[in-house]
């Protein structure tokens, strides 16, 4: 049986006790022993060697050296890491190491909570077989990523909100290689209700098994 550990806290406008739940949900149908953890200590466990997949949902707070170089070392050794929103890469500010790893941080959302597209940039990839473009009401993320990112799926910004943003493809959806271990991104899921979009659900669904060791 693979096993999974949920992470969730920090900010709670991101709902993270009820998306933690959705994604529990997700991964249990598919068969995994899922544990969940309220504490970023939980980062510093030895235990989390052994386990295949490892989903954060901590906006902002902080991470502590020895959480982050746990993490850090179990995903190098093959552990996958997968999230979404601001409960992956806008957690732990601070910490270089972990975005790093991440592959990708927040810093706008102009305009707040609006309208846009999804553009599939990868429909060849199997996280994004079947899944057309899309529209979502969310927060825009504009992002500093890594350009070593595999982008599967990206946003256009019309620059209303930010008129010198006009026309920026950013990414929304990446996987990567940290080490051994699968990393996995959405940025997608401000609130639990938007993982009732049927597409932002499925990318991530099949992200998080993507990304399982």
């Amino acid at each position: 049986m693979k096993t999974a550990m949920i992470v969730w806290g920090g900010w709670p406008g991101h709902q993270p006790e009820a998306c933690a739940g959705i994604c529990a949900g997700m991964l249990r149908r598919h068969g995994f022993e899922v544990r969940i953890a309220t504490t970023t200590r939980a980062f510093a466990d030895p235990a989390i060697h052994a386990l295949d997949l490892i989903v954060p949902i901590y906006t902002m707070s902080k991470i502590e050296k020895d959480e982050c170089a746990n993490l850090d070392a179990a995903v190098r050794q093959g552990v996958g890491l997968a999230g979404f929103h601001g409960g992956m890469c806008d957690a732990f500010r601070d910490s270089v190491d972990y975005q790093f790893m991440t592959g990708g941080q927040w810093v706008a959302h102009p305009g707040g909570i609006i309208d846009f597209r999804v553009n599939i940039g990868r429909p060849d990839d199997p996280v994004m077989a079947g899944l057309a473009d899309f529209d979502m009401r969310s927060e825009q993320y504009y992002m500093h990523v890594d350009p070593a990112n595999q982008v599967l799926a990206t946003t256009t910004f019309s620059g209303e909100h930010a008129p010198w943003t006009e026309g920026v493809v950013m990414p929304v959806v990446w996987k990567r290689r940290h080490g051994q271990g699968r990393v996995f991104y959405s940025a997608l899921g401000h609130v639990a209700a938007e993982f009732e979009v049927p597409e932002m659900a499925t990318l991530f669904e099949r992200g998080m098994l993507w990304a399982a060791r």
